[in-house]
């Protein structure tokens, strides 16, 4: 009992003394109120861009493959493919890594098409969307109403489809557009389901490749190929344009990314069948290994010419994490340093404060008082000060990370594990920077100490 009587009037004298000069106390703590509200906010950062990582992985669906068509003429190119044929991304080359690679999982061909959409007097710019149902299993959709693609829609190319949430929004409104027709550049098709609502951010849509799900109307691949357009298909109005220059033609293997090589049309057309494939893996192991596989193949299959990209999301995003993760370790250690600085301004406060009240440490020390009565009655002083700066720098970090938020759209995620660590490495310094001239104080001669002026 006499124990906590002199713990709580040691730490009484102490907050006396830290309210007796509120100025100095809170020009003190400043190093630690923005250390902890900096490194606070560098992690709210660092989590958000984690928490973002994640989506997008979700986005990019699980031990994904990306194949992707090249076009563009590059001046870079190798002289030694300039000249040759390549047939470019097509449906063969899906059922042969199909077939040929063992890991694959799934494996989705995508053909996409800009066109208007029409419905009961309203008119929209869409993108017509071919895939197959291994497409909605890759990426993780669901359908909100109907039924997906059957067989037989996918061997006839029915003219079905399945449309984004904002579609049925937009030309069903509150009605349901299950067994309805909307009609897609000259094609009219009969809706028989809908996709669950899906958010998808700009970098993800960017960087990877990713369609903006709500915005898309599904067709069966076949429908899309026979219906819309087939790019690989040579029309007679090439065949005549062949013949023409001469013989010059993607028949005559004189072509290398649509682009015909005696300069005469110099805009790259786009002569693949597909847009893209994505193929999935059993396992992430597999990923590296299957990737390199697909990509000696298709080399293979398109006569030496490499006019496609083989991307690993998967791979890209954790490179991406590690890069943050690196960035924000930099940081938080730039924000710790604050903490240190606030450290060596409490001890060189409280060093001030013990000369200052040299005669009062005598005093104390005169009529009882033991060196770890001194020692705690400082100690306490410089911990009350790290304390109160470390609760204020938590309110200033969650009201900073809420700033950022909302001036710069960077996601930022404050999390209980970041404040309980910025706010006990408060207390820590506090007490480890307070120690030295708590001790120094318990050090001094009573009778000097009473003589000192």
């Amino acid at each position: 009992m006499e124990f906590f009587e002199k713990y709580f009037y040691n730490l009484n004298i102490a907050f006396e003394a830290v309210i007796a000069n509120k100025f100095r106390s809170i020009l003190t703590a400043l190093g630690i109120i923005f250390g902890v509200a900096a490194v606070i906010a560098m992690l709210a950062i660092g989590n958000g861009a984690r928490q973002e990582i994640l989506e997008q992985m979700k986005m990019v669906g699980v031990n994904n493959v990306i194949i992707r068509p090249l076009f563009a003429q590059d001046e870079s190119q190798d002289e030694t493919q300039r000249g040759k044929f390549s047939p470019g991304l097509t449906l063969a080359d899906v059922e042969s890594i199909r077939e040929v690679v063992p890991t694959v999982e799934r494996i989705s061909p995508e053909v996409e098409l800009s066109t208007f959409a029409m419905n009961e007097g309203i008119r929209r710019p869409v993108r017509v969307g071919g895939v197959t149902p291994d497409y909605f299993e890759v990426y993780r959709l669901k359908l909100s109403q109907g039924e997906m693609f059957s067989e037989s829609h996918l061997r006839d190319g029915a003219p079905v489809a399945i449309i984004g949430n904002n579609i049925r929004g937009i030309f069903f409104g509150s009605s349901t557009p299950i067994g309805k027709q909307i009609k897609a550049g000259s094609n009219w098709l009969t809706v028989i389901g809908v996709v669950e609502d899906r958010l998808v951010t700009e970098d993800a849509i960017e960087n990877l490749g990713v369609s903006e799900f709500n915005n898309v109307i599904y067709t069966p691949v076949q429908t899309l190929l026979l219906r819309f357009q087939d790019r690989s298909a040579i029309s007679l109005a090439e065949l005549q344009q062949s013949r023409r220059s001469g013989g010059r033609g993607r028949g005559n293997f004189v072509v290398i990314g649509g682009v015909a090589a005696s300069g005469e049309e110099d805009k790259a057309q786009n002569y693949h069948q597909l847009d893209r494939i994505t193929v999935q893996v059993e396992n992430s192991e597999q990923l590296t290994p299957t990737a390199d596989v697909i990509q000696r193949m298709l080399i293979r299959r398109h006569y030496g010419v490499e006019d496609f990209e083989v991307i690993v999301p998967e791979l890209l995003l954790e490179q991406e994490q590690r890069t943050k993760d690196i960035f924000n370790i930099v940081l938080g250690a730039i924000a710790g340093i604050s903490l240190i600085v606030g450290g060596i301004g409490i001890m060189n406060i409280m060093l001030a404060s013990v000369m200052e009240r040299t005669r009062e440490i005598g005093i104390r020390l005169a009529v009882g008082a033991r060196k770890s009565d001194v020692v705690f009655q400082f100690l306490s002083e410089s911990t009350l000060i790290s304390v109160s700066g470390g609760i204020i720098g938590i309110f200033l970090g969650i009201g900073l990370s809420r700033a950022i938020m909302h001036f710069t759209d960077i996601l930022t995620i404050v999390s209980i594990e970041s404040i309980l660590v910025s706010f006990g490495v408060a207390a820590t310094v506090g007490i480890i920077f307070g120690y030295m001239p708590a001790r120094k104080a318990a050090e001094k001669d009573p009778v000097s100490s009473l003589r000192y002026e």
